[in-house]
C-alpha cells in the first residue's frame, strides 16, 4: 500500500482524527450465504484463517439467522455486515468502535460498486484482484489509509470485469441501485449497475445522472385492525456518470416540511419529523424553494436521509382480515386470509410474502389459493406458512385458505398462531409523498457532449409489517 498517511476514511475523505487511525484490524473478509471463502485477506498475520469458519458456523446457528453484528469468540472480536446475500466481515482483537468498522465495511461495499458496477457473488469471482487492489489501497498492517473514490481511483490500476449487462433470463434481477429491489420499470436495470470509476466499455461514455429515493416501512396492526405504530425511515441516493466537475440542482416537494415547520405551499403537505444531509450538500436555497445543491464526487453517495413516526399521509398498502376455525374433530386449524391492496389502482405491489408462524405440532397443510400465479408451502425450519403472491395491483384482494394437522391441538396451540408478516416491494411508490420535483446539471467543466440522460425512481420497502392475528 502507497504512503498516504493516516486519511480521513469517511464518503468524501474527511479527517477523522486519531481515534480512526488508531483502529487496526485483524482480518477482513467476504463469504456467500452459503458459506464460500469469496475475498479473505489477512492483515497482520496474526490469526488463523479457520476464523472464517467459527465466524460462518456462529452466525448460521443462531435461529432464523437473527445473528448480532458483532460477535465474539476465545478474545477475536467479529463485526459484520449483510448485503444481498453475502457477509462483510471485520475481525479484531482490539476493543474497537463498532460504528467505526461498521462505516469502514459499508465504505467498503460502496467502493466495490463504484468500481464493480455491482455488489454480488458474480461480481466478486469476476473482479477479485481489483477487490484485493482495493482492500491494499484501503489499509496499510490494519490500519484504515483511506475510503475516499476520489482518492483511491487514482491508484486503482486493475480494469473491471463487466458482466453481461442484460439477459431475459435474468429479467427478474432488474432493480435500483441503492436497494435490493425485484422490479424497476424506469430504466434498464443494468444502466446504473455498471462502475462509476475505471472500466473502458462503450457505456462508460454515456452520461447519466441517477437519483433513487428508497423508504423502508415498518408497521405493527393489532388483532383489531387499530394501528399501534407505523414508520417510515428514507433516503435519497445519487449515483453520477458525468465526465467532469458539475453541480446538480435537485428540487423536493414545495410542500416538503421537517418537525413542526409550518405548512408551505398549496399542494399536499410532505411533513418528516427528522431529516439530515451529506456534508456536501448546499442548502442555501432549501429553505426558500427546497432546493438541494451539490457537486457529487464519483460514485454513489446519500444526499438525504429522514424520518417520518406514525401519522403517514397515505393510507398503509396492504390490510390483513384472517379468521381461524377449529375443526370438531380437534385435529385441524382452518385459517382463512384475505389479503387488500390499498394502493392507487394504477400502482401494484411486487414479490409479496405472507409469512404466518403455526403451532408447532403442524404436520401437514392443504391450501386453496385465489389464483394460479400464487403458492404457498409449510416452512418446518422457520414453523410457518408462507404465502408467496407475485403481482399485486392496486385496489385488488387476494384470498388464501389453509388446512393445518396439528397434533395434541389445544387452547395453548392457538396462542401459537401468528402474527403475520408481510414483506413487499412497491415500484414508483412512497409512503410519505416525497417527489422529486425536478433534475437539473449546471456548471458542467468541461460541459458534455450531449445533455445527460436523467432518472428518478422510488421504491418502498417493508422493514417490519406485522399484523396480529
Amino acid at each position: 500500500s502507497r504512503e498516504r498517511g493516516a486519511r480521513a476514511w469517511s464518503e468524501r475523505g474527511d479527517e477523522r482524527g486519531a481515534a480512526a487511525a488508531a483502529m487496526m484490524m485483524s482480518q477482513v473478509f467476504i463469504l456467500s450465504s452459503r458459506g464460500d471463502h469469496l475475498i479473505y485477506k489477512d492483515l497482520r498475520g496474526e490469526e488463523q484463517k479457520d476464523a472464517v469458519d467459527i465466524f460462518y458456523q456462529k452466525v448460521t446457528g443462531l435461529p432464523k439467522g437473527q445473528a448480532p453484528v458483532v460477535m465474539h469468540h476465545q478474545g477475536l472480536h467479529y463485526i459484520h455486515l449483510r448485503q444481498n446475500t453475502l457477509y462483510l466481515v471485520v475481525t479484531t482483537r482490539d476493543n474497537p468502535s463498532p460504528f467505526t468498522l461498521i462505516h469502514f465495511l459499508s465504505r467498503l461495499a460502496g467502493l466495490i460498486k463504484d468500481h464493480c458496477g455491482s455488489l454480488s457473488e458474480k461480481t466478486l469471482r469476476m473482479n477479485f484482484a481489483l477487490v484485493y487492489e482495493l482492500l491494499d489501497e484501503m489499509l496499510d498492517f490494519g490500519y484504515i489509509q483511506s475510503t475516499s473514490t476520489d482518492v483511491l481511483k487514482n491508484f486503482i490500476q486493475t480494469q473491471p470485469v463487466i458482466s453481461k449487462p442484460f439477459s431475459l433470463f435474468e429479467l427478474s434481477n432488474i432493480g435500483l441501485f441503492g436497494a435490493d429491489t425485484q422490479q424497476s420499470k424506469v430504466a434498464p436495470g443494468h444502466a446504473a449497475s455498471r462502475p462509476a470509476v475505471g472500466g473502458n466499455s462503450t457505456q462508460g461514455s454515456k452520461t447519466e445522472i441517477f437519483v433513487d429515493v428508497i423508504e423502508r416501512l415498518t408497521v405493527v396492526i393489532a388483532a383489531n385492525g387499530g394501528l399501534l405504530k407505523a414508520d417510515v425511515q428514507g433516503l435519497v441516493r445519487l449515483k453520477c456518470f458525468l465526465p467532469g466537475t458539475s453541480e446538480i440542482r435537485i428540487g423536493l416537494n414545495e410542500e416538503f416540511s421537517v418537525g413542526k415547520a409550518e405548512i408551505r405551499g398549496y399542494g399536499t403537505a410532505v411533513r418528516v419529523d427528522e431529516c439530515s444531509f451529506h456534508q456536501s450538500v448546499r442548502l442555501e436555497e432549501f429553505e426558500s424553494s427546497r432546493i438541494l445543491r451539490v457537486v457529487p464526487p464519483q460514485g454513489e453517495m446519500t444526499l438525504m436521509q429522514y424520518q417520518l413516526s406514525d401519522d403517514l399521509p397515505t393510507a398503509l398498502p396492504f390490510r390483513l382480515f384472517p379468521t381461524v376455525d377449529k375443526d370438531p374433530d380437534g385435529r385441524r386449524l382452518t385459517v382463512n386470509l384475505k389479503l387488500r391492496c390499498d394502493l392507487p389502482p394504477r400502482s401494484q405491489g411486487v414479490n409479496i410474502s405472507v409469512h404466518l408462524p403455526v403451532p408447532k405440532g403442524t404436520t401437514s397443510l392443504w391450501q386453496e389459493l385465489s389464483s394460479p400465479e400464487q403458492r404457498a408451502e409449510l416452512v418446518a425450519d422457520t414453523r410457518s406458512v408462507r404465502w408467496h403472491i407475485p403481482i399485486f395491483p392496486g385496489g385488488s384482494q387476494f384470498t388464501a385458505r389453509f388446512k393445518l394437522e396439528v397434533a395434541d391441538l389445544s387452547a395453548a396451540s392457538l396462542l401459537e398462531l401468528g402474527p403475520a408478516c408481510l414483506q413487499f416491494e412497491l415500484p414508483m411508490t412512497t409512503c410519505s409523498g416525497l417527489q422529486v420535483r425536478f433534475l437539473r446539471l449546471s456548471s458542467a467543466h468541461p460541459p458534455p457532449l450531449q445533455p445527460p440522460h436523467r432518472w428518478v425512481r422510488y421504491v418502498t420497502h417493508s422493514d417490519s409489517y406485522l399484523i396480529r392475528i
